[in-house]
């Protein structure tokens, strides 16, 4: 069967995937999204690493400092936005390409940067490629998996997030003390190289290729009219924009300050405050993993909302509780339950959303919810300012608390099946 998509292009072999596909054809996808993702996660964490270099060299204020992350969460926002809208119109694949080249090359012309402007600039640029390759890889590698393993595989790929902060930390300890923050961002540029194996070996999805085949009369730009005038979809839409939202206001607000908060309050030097966050990370990629197996047993909706009560309640216990005798404990701890949200939200979301609007509608909610997450780092800055940091993560914490809520409350799970292309 042929049939011709929305975007002038040609679209062949509309069959959708069985529950008995290739194995070889999954581990490839999931293997090139991984890596996405990873990626994904060290660039992220470049800018916390380089903000106490950043804050001296270019004498940033603690409220400047946190308006950087601020503005990379803006453009990650923005970035999900059309990068998910992008995925329903043009593919799933040439999306990914294109983002993986942004934000590669995005990341290392921080380098070049000589002043706050001028470097807030260059990351809200790159981080538009961030946000959209996070919600492209979540979209691709749903439409993939079958149902009864989606969690365990989706939380698994999520820890290529976790990973990317394990490798970002080896290379800012190996890196930044002797070579200074602009090498550790140059780091990044090699990885547009992942664009072209993407391109040459990764398959397109076979669901999107047949909902492409089904609605081939219908415009693309209908899309955001269906996930916003049709009542369930709204609703779900704007129930995902809040619980992502408040969940990013937490997750980012943590990720973004806890290195300085090593450093700065806890009086670590640089070389041991990346060492103890390196089980941190580690210990975050195990969280997503169980929290994933966990979700396929037990219930999207249910697991979701207790990793995101657990981390709310744990969190003021790392702050209040932590002694030079039980720092490395909390920390490994911390990093587990930080994680496993994260390693749930992905496939939750993928199944609320039909196939036709699942990259708008997952990309749009999530990515909102980046607006309000962006407001995390700039809450523990200016709390810092006044107060402390550790005060600071205590309040974005918060944000994890109200996450549960409407979860639990309001968003069933598993309401589409991704690969069934309906």
């Amino acid at each position: 069967m042929t049939a011709v998509d929305t975007s002038g292009s040609t679209v062949t072999n509309t069959t959708v995937p069985s529950q008995n596909a290739p194995d070889r054809i999954w581990i490839l996808v999931f293997v090139a999204c991984f890596l996405g993702l990873m990626v994904d996660g060290m660039d992220f964490m470049f800018l916390s690493y380089a903000l106490p270099s950043l804050m001296k060299d270019m004498a940033l204020s603690k409220v400047q400092a946190g308006s950087l992350g601020s503005y990379t969460l803006l453009g990650m926002a923005l970035g999900g936005l059309f990068g998910g809208w992008a995925t329903d119109r043009f593919g799933r694949i040439r999306t990914l390409i294109f983002t993986l080249v942004l934000f590669s090359i995005g990341t290392a012309v921080l380098a070049f940067s000589q002043n706050f402007w001028q470097f807030a600039i260059i990351r809200f640029i790159s981080a538009l490629g961030l946000g959209a390759e996070y919600v492209t890889c979540n979209t691709l590698m749903s439409e993939y998996v079958p149902t009864r393993f989606r969690t365990t595989v989706m939380g698994t790929l999520q820890a290529g997030w976790a990973v990317g902060y394990v490798v970002a930390t080896v290379l800012a300890g190996a890196i930044v003390p002797q070579f200074g923050w602009r090498w550790m961002f140059a780091s990044s540029l090699p990885w547009v190289l992942l664009a072209f194996v993407v391109r040459q070996f990764v398959p397109e999805s076979p669901s999107w290729k047949q909902s492409v085949a089904r609605q081939a009369a219908a415009k693309a730009e209908g899309l955001w009219k269906e996930v916003l005038l049709e009542p369930r979809n709204r609703r779900s839409f704007i129930l995902w924009v809040l619980t992502s939202g408040f969940m990013q206001f937490g997750l980012y607000g943590v990720n973004s300050w806890l290195p300085t908060y090593l450093v700065n309050e806890l009086k670590f030097n640089f070389t041991k405050m990346t060492g103890y966050l390196v089980g941190t990370y580690c210990a975050a990629i195990f969280g997503k993993v169980i929290a994933g197996y966990l979700a396929d047993k037990f219930g999207r909706r249910c697991i979701y909302a207790v990793s995101c009560f657990t981390t709310a309640f744990f969190l003021p216990l790392v702050v209040y509780y932590r002694t030079p005798y039980n720092i490395v404990a909390l920390l490994t701890i911390l990093g587990f339950i930080v994680g496993t949200p994260s390693g749930i939200i992905g496939t939750y979301m993928t199944e609320t959303f039909s196939t036709r609007i699942r990259g708008t509608a997952m990309g749009g909610s999530f990515n909102l919810g980046r607006v309000g997450a962006a407001v995390g780092p700039a809450v523990i800055g200016l709390i810092a300012t006044h107060y402390s940091i550790g005060l600071g993560l205590i309040a974005v914490g918060g944000g994890y608390f109200i996450a549960a809520v409407i979860s639990s409350l309001a968003i069933p799970g598993k309401q589409f099946d991704p690969q069934k292309g309906v």
